[in-house]
Order: C-alpha cells, then sequence, then structure tokens
C-alpha cells in the first residue's frame, strides 16, 4: 500500500545577488567542491532477510516497520543526520521500489539537497562492476569507482539490520585520532547472539586481534554492530588487492575483514549503549518488548536525538469505553475496543469488542477480531482465529 508522504513546508528561497561576474561564479563552484564532504556514509540495504520469513517477502528488509511508525533503515539515517553525516548513499537491490517509496529522495533525514545529500544505487549492468550484489562486500566492491571518484577521506559502512542510537561523529574522531585503517564498533552478545555475527579479540588499548565471522562456537562476547569505519584508500586497495587474489568478496566477514585485522591497524570502539540486531523473528519480537520496558534502553522520542521517517497522516488514535490498555504503544489510526496489553500496534490496526491482545506486534492496517498472545502480525493481515506463539512468536501474514 502506498503511503502518503509528510512533506516539509519550505519558504521560498531568498534571492542571491552575485557581484564580480563569471570569475566569481567559477570561484564559489571551487568553493563548493572544496567543501565536499570528507566522509562518505554508505548504508547496505539490499538483503533479502530470509530469517525474517514471510515478513519480508515482498518487501525490503529496511523499510520493515519497527516501533509502529518507524522503519528499520530510519535508525541509520536519524543516526546520520544527527551525526552531520551529510553525503549518505544508500545500496539497495532486493525489492528495491518498496524501500525507494519511502526514502522519499532522502526528504525526512534532511538529505533531500543539491550538493550532497542522498544518493540511491542500484547494481548495474554493461560495466566490469555490473551484476547482481552477492553480498555487503561485493556490493561496495562493484562500486568502487565511483566511490574513489568521490574520493572520500572515510567511509561510514552502515547496516539496516538493527535498533539503535550512535553518534557516528564520535566513532569517527577516535578512528582519526587513531590513525586507523579501520573501525569496527563493538558490543557484547550472549553465545547464543554471537554465532549469528562477527566476534573479535580485543587487547587492552581497543586494538583488535583476532576476528572470526559468524562462529558456530564464539571464543568470544565481543560482536560487531556492523558499523564500521574504514580509510578509503586503505579500503579500495584491499579490494582490489583481494581481487586480484582470487579471495572470495561476498561478505565483509569472509575475506576484507580478516586481511585488514591481519594488518595491525583495526581497532574497536564499543557502543556503549543499546543495541539489537532484528534479524531473526525472534529478535524482533524482542525489540519491540524492549520498547515497552518502564524505562527502556532506547528511546525512540528522545528530543535530542529522535528517529526520523516518513511518516502517513493519519488521526488520533481512537479508544473506547470498553477498552483496557496496559503498558503499550498505540499508532495514530487505531480504534481499540478490547484489551491490549504489553503490545505495540502499528497504523490503522482495529482491536474489536471482547479481543485480547497480549505480549504481540501488530505492524499496521489489521482488524483483530481474534485473541492472539505472543505473535506477529504483518501490514494488512487480519485475523479472523486464536492465534498464540511458543518459543518463537507465531507469525500471522
Amino acid at each position: 500500500m502506498a503511503w502518503p508522504s509528510t512533506e516539509r513546508a519550505h519558504a521560498p528561497p531568498l534571492a542571491i545577488v552575485v557581484l564580480g561576474g563569471a570569475d566569481t561564479l567559477s570561484g564559489l563552484g571551487a568553493d563548493v567542491k572544496a567543501r565536499r564532504g570528507k566522509v562518505l556514509g554508505l548504508v547496505l540495504a539490499g538483503g533479502e532477510g530470509g530469517r525474517l520469513g514471510p515478513l519480508t517477502d515482498g518487501r525490503a528488509k529496511p523499510v520493515l516497520p519497527f516501533g509502529g511508525v518507524y522503519r528499520l533503515i530510519d535508525f541509520p539515517l536519524s543516526n546520520c543526520h544527527h551525526s552531520r553525516v551529510s553525503d549518505v548513499w544508500v545500496i539497495q537491490q532486493y525489492e528495491a521500489h518498496t524501500l525507494s517509496e519511502h526514502l522519499a529522495n532522502g526528504r525526512p533525514w534532511d538529505l533531500d539537497r543539491t550538493w550532497g545529500g542522498m544518493r540511491v544505487v542500484h547494481p548495474t549492468t554493461g560495466g566490469e562492476e555490473s551484476g547482481f550484489f552477492e553480498g555487503n562486500a561485493d556490493a561496495i566492491d562493484r562500486n568502487r569507482e565511483a566511490i574513489a571518484s568521490f574520493d572520500p577521506e572515510l567511509v561510514l559502512v552502515l547496516s539496516a539490520d538493527a535498533v539503535y542510537r550512535l553518534d557516528y561523529a564520535e566513532v569517527l574522531e577516535r578512528h582519526r585520532e587513531r590513525g586507523a585503517e579501520a573501525t569496527a564498533v563493538t558490543t557484547v552478545k550472549p553465545a547464543e547472539e554471537a554465532l549469528r555475527l562477527g566476534t573479535v579479540a580485543v587487547d587492552s588499548t581497543g586494538l583488535v586481534t583476532a576476528f572470526e565471522y559468524k562462529p558456530e562456537e564464539p571464543r568470544s562476547d565481543i560482536v560487531t554492530t556492523e558499523v564500521f569505519v574504514y580509510d578509503a584508500k586503505v579500503l579500495l586497495d584491499t579490494f582490489a588487492e583481494l581481487e586480484g587474489e582470487g579471495e572470495e568478496l561476498s561478505d565483509f566477514g569472509h575475506s576484507l575483514l580478516p586481511r585488514l585485522v591481519e594488518r595491525g591497524n583495526t581497532w574497536a570502539d564499543d557502543l556503549g549503549g543499546y543495541w539489537r540486531d532484528v534479524g531473526t523473528l525472534e529478535s524482533y519480537w524482542q525489540a519491540h518488548m524492549d520498547l515497552l520496558e518502564p524505562e527502556p534502553q532506547l528511546r525512540l522520542d528522545d528530543p535530542e536525538w529522535p528517529i526520523l521517517t516518513r511518516a502517513s497522516q493519519r488521526p488520533p488514535a481512537r479508544v473506547d469505553a470498553s477498552a483496557r490498555i496496559e503498558g503499550s504503544l498505540i499508532s495514530p489510526g487505531c480504534s481499540v475496543r478490547g484489551r491490549v496489553a504489553r503490545s505495540v500496534l502499528g497504523p490503522g490496526v482495529v482491536v474489536e469488542e471482547g479481543v485480547e491482545v497480549v505480549d504481540s506486534v501488530v505492524l499496521g492496517n489489521s482488524r483483530i477480531s481474534a485473541d492472539i498472545h505472543r505473535a506477529i502480525v504483518d501490514e494488512g493481515a487480519d485475523v479472523t482465529q486464536e492465534t498464540t506463539g511458543a518459543e518463537e512468536p507465531a507469525v500471522v501474514a
């Protein structure tokens, strides 16, 4: 379903009077070119998200709703906005049209600019770098020429697979201070989560001494958060070196990060706050339950760091006299006549009288006419029979 955008109102531009003729105009252009960003942000948004089952059938994973009114890609893009990273390329592939509609040329994150801003990058055909991306490292490698032409000092690589808040500017500054070739933002996770992520060993100074990619038996509980900073020249040269050696260049963990760790100048930077990968049904559900804690670690409405999004225009939620709501998030356009407990309702959800929605996540535009417990209801899916999840939440799609 196509959602109308929330457009910002722009005042008409003031007239600019340029004195001095063509030479001045030429100088102005040179000055603008000289001020181009030294940091290029790359948001890797092309994966299929197969572990999320039916939730990513027909939609790109980064556009999956989260927290009622947001989308997963809103988190890295909002962090870029607040961190003053103003040159951001979104690399997309799977179900790209579903993501392009939400991106709205970067407008919600103030990236719709004449100079810099957002660029959407797709797979291409016809050249040496043509073809579909085969992983996150391959997606960057196939855009080496464009990155080299942009000529950044640093490349900030982000995924749209997790929910978190992070000031990238601080990470970039520490990367520069260390003279690092690569910096991996890290956090600590239990073994059952670490085995589907990258893990690192770190010495007392923060230097990464070992790296394992999705180990079956993790030897470290320090995991990479899929936020990386690379020296641009080192990154591109290493890609060329690995390609020349015939190494696999699908994901970062296969060849790129092991090679950079071997070089002895890759550093860990502790995220120091809430971070959760939402690449599985269980973790996606749990991240929503985390939002419902009395004092959630991740605040979506922090006035100093709000999560920005392209939202639809909806009327306020309606709560009837028969409704009972306990510890839940209710989005605009909802109509609640039953009981909602420890649940998140996306826009336009109707909960009928006498019905219970407990420990559940309803993504939007659904009518709930039967009880649901520990469930995820996809956008536009109606619930007509009682549904209860087990160790893994039930999915209604």
